[in-house]
């Protein structure tokens, strides 16, 4: 069960990688400016919460190149999680709870990376939250289109391009089990096989609807405890397109704005949130930047807000 609520961060630091490099769709790149746009630092400051912009990373251009041996952009793909890599992990000694701004998802391999590192460091059990339509565990061999924003979850196992894994110090930056996926409906035939292989956690749309967001989340974040670190990657494609369709692989039928927020709401109740991905927001196929605004909301509900004090 989750632990009670323990204090919230003392820093946060918001950590913008403007890039769709990752991805097939133009436009993820906006999706730091479009949190600002929508609030974020204004939001989380008026919860009284200490936030520091820290703007954007710099890296190279999107050459929008077809695949070669299977992947898209690997140069440029790893230019941008270095630098992602080294902004977390100095958020992370120096005490401070990052929040990466993407971009699309093939961030999170420098972000997870890096916090693995500091978690083998520090001594902490490393458990992620992955919430997405999709399980992100193509590989360049099994990829249909080669783009790596499909590939981080293969990355941190282990099992993706050479350069993209053992950033972390060990060739896999996370073990299965410390890996859960929420919201999934979306999984190509050979990433069937490779969950099955892994024996990874998976709590798919079919699981949500018979089981709730509510037992899910407490199974999910089972064996959580002091000694955790908790990190989430939050997908903005896991939303249902009609609530969030600004993002560039949205898939019908995921969970709604209540079952997200009850979802959002349990992992803060565990205290032990220390790190946050918000990425796969695209301005351009948005309407009104309503996705960046529901993002806030539930980034506000991940540090701790609530209608009652629970």
């Amino acid at each position: 069960m989750p632990l009670p609520h323990s204090p919230r961060p003392h820093a946060i630091s918001l950590i913008g990688a403007p890039t769709d490099v990752g991805a097939s769709t133009r436009g993820a790149g906006m999706g730091p400016d479009a949190l600002r746009v929508a609030g974020l630092v204004e939001a989380l400051r008026a919860s009284k919460l200490n936030v520091t912009d820290l703007g954007n990373l710099a890296g190279p251009p999107n050459p929008w190149a077809q695949p070669v041996a299977g992947v898209r952009h690997l140069d440029e793909v790893v230019a941008w999680n270095r630098a992602v890599f080294d902004a977390v992990g100095n958020a992370l000694s120096a005490g401070q709870t990052p929040l990466l701004m993407g971009g699309d998802h093939c961030l999170a391999i420098g972000s997870i990376s890096a916090v693995a590192r500091h978690c083998r460091q520090q001594g902490k059990q490393l458990r992620v939250i992955w919430l997405d339509a999709h399980t992100d565990i193509n590989t360049e061999a099994t990829s249909p289109s080669g783009n790596l924003h499909g590939m981080p979850v293969a990355c941190l196992l282990g099992h993706g391009p050479a350069a993209l894994t053992g950033w972390s110090g060990q060739q896999a930056a996370l073990a299965p089990n410390d890996i859960a996926f929420i919201g999934i409906r979306s999984v190509d035939a050979e990433e069937k096989q490779a969950i099955k292989q892994l024996g990874l956690q998976v709590y798919d749309m079919r699981h949500l609807d018979e089981h709730g967001m509510r037992n899910t989340m407490t199974e999910a974040l089972h064996g959580v405890d002091e000694n955790t670190h908790l990190h989430v990657s939050f997908d903005l494609d896991c939303l249902d397109p009609l609530e969030a369709p600004g993002t560039g692989t949205g898939v019908r039928g995921g969970p709604t704005y209540r079952e997200m927020q009850l979802c959002m709401e349990m992992i803060a109740d565990t205290g032990r949130l220390a790190s946050l991905d918000v990425v796969e927001i695209n301005p351009a196929l948005d309407v009104r930047n309503r996705t960046a605004e529901l993002a806030v909301e539930f980034v506000l509900s991940l540090f701790g807000a609530s209608t009652l004090v629970r």
